[in-house]
C-alpha cells in the first residue's frame, strides 16, 4: 500500500457487508447496484467470499456479519441494523424510503421487526442454520490453507 492510499479518502460514501449466498440479500445488492449506476458510492463486500476479510471490513467477523447486516463508514465507523438501509438509500438518492425510521419509536420498532427477520431468515431462505454454516464455512476455509482435506466421514 502507498502512502498516498494512506492519506487518501475512499471513493465510496458506504462499505455495505452483505451474504452473497442469501437470494433476497443479492436481489436488494443487484436493486443498489443498479441504483449506484456505476458512480462507486456503495461498496458492497460479499461476507460469504472465501477471501472475506474482517480487518478490511471494520473488524466484523463473518459470524457477526451473518447475525446482523453491518457497513462502514470511510473513517471506519461501524453501523448496523436498519441504520445501514437508512445510509445506503439516502446515499442513493433514496432517503425517503427509511426516512421515518429516524423518528424514535419507529426507529425502534423497525429495529425489532429487523431482528426477527435476521434471526429467520436462513431458515425462511432454505439454508442451515448459522452455527452450521459458520462451522462448514471454518472446515471449508480450513481445508483451502492445508492444501489437503481428508474426507469428512460424517463424524467429528
Amino acid at each position: 500500500m502507498s502512502d498516498k492510499s494512506l492519506n487518501q479518502p475512499p471513493s465510496w460514501k458506504i462499505k455495505m457487508l452483505y451474504d452473497g449466498e442469501c437470494p433476497l440479500c443479492v436481489r436488494e445488492v443487484n436493486f443498489l447496484t443498479f441504483r449506484d449506476a456505476g458512480r462507486g458510492l456503495v461498496a458492497f463486500v460479499d461476507i460469504a467470499a472465501d477471501n472475506y476479510n474482517a480487518e478490511a471490513n471494520g473488524g466484523v467477523d463473518y459470524e457477526t456479519a451473518m447475525g446482523r447486516i453491518h457497513a462502514v463508514l470511510p473513517d471506519g465507523t461501524l453501523v448496523k441494523n436498519v441504520e445501514v438501509f437508512r445510509r445506503v438509500y439516502e446515499t442513493l438518492g433514496m432517503g425517503w424510503v427509511y426516512a421515518a425510521t429516524k423518528l424514535p419509536i419507529v426507529g425502534a420498532i423497525a429495529n425489532f421487526l429487523y431482528g426477527i427477520w435476521a434471526d429467520l431468515r436462513l431458515s425462511l431462505t432454505g439454508r442451515a442454520d448459522l452455527q452450521t454454516i459458520v462451522r462448514l464455512r471454518h472446515s471449508r476455509l480450513e481445508c483451502q490453507t492445508q492444501e489437503r482435506c481428508r474426507l469428512m466421514d460424517g463424524h467429528e
